[in-house]
């Protein structure tokens, strides 16, 4: 599975966990839709789950005039997906290109203003903890 197709996927799975309180195999599992595990879905998806609260919190503390639990489901589980990815992942993804895919993603699933809103959380999200 590609990696646009592994973080798209873990989007939906998080979006499920998040909205309805779906256990992670299971979400996963109901993502997949028939096809092959793929390690890197799994390991978005855990990752997430396992650094939610340090995410939420950069992610909080990068907020203008937004609480993270107002924000639009798709918005706050890509944001959490695309921070993960960067401050929290082990592989060496050049920052830019979690963006530019997150902006990517946005396009597709989240409404008309999402992309502008992830690009600008997350490029503070990115010159913030850079600076840490």
């Amino acid at each position: 599975m590609k990696r646009r197709t592994a973080r798209e996927k873990a989007l939906q799975a998080l979006f499920q966990i998040d909205l309805s309180g779906t256990e992670m195999n299971e979400a996963i599992h109901h993502v997949l839709d028939e096809q092959r595990e793929d390690a890197y879905l799994n390991h978005l998806v855990s990752g997430v789950l396992q650094h939610k609260a340090q995410i939420d919190e950069l992610i909080s503390n990068n907020l203008e005039n937004w609480k993270l639990d107002r924000l639009a489901t798709v918005d706050r589980n890509l944001l959490r997906l695309s921070t993960f990815e960067f401050a929290f992942s082990e592989d060496d993804i050049p920052v830019n290109v979690v963006i530019n895919e997150a902006i990517e993603i946005a396009k597709m699933y989240g409404d008309d203003q999402s992309p502008k809103f992830i690009n600008s959380v997350l490029s503070k999200i990115k010159d913030n903890y850079s600076e840490n």
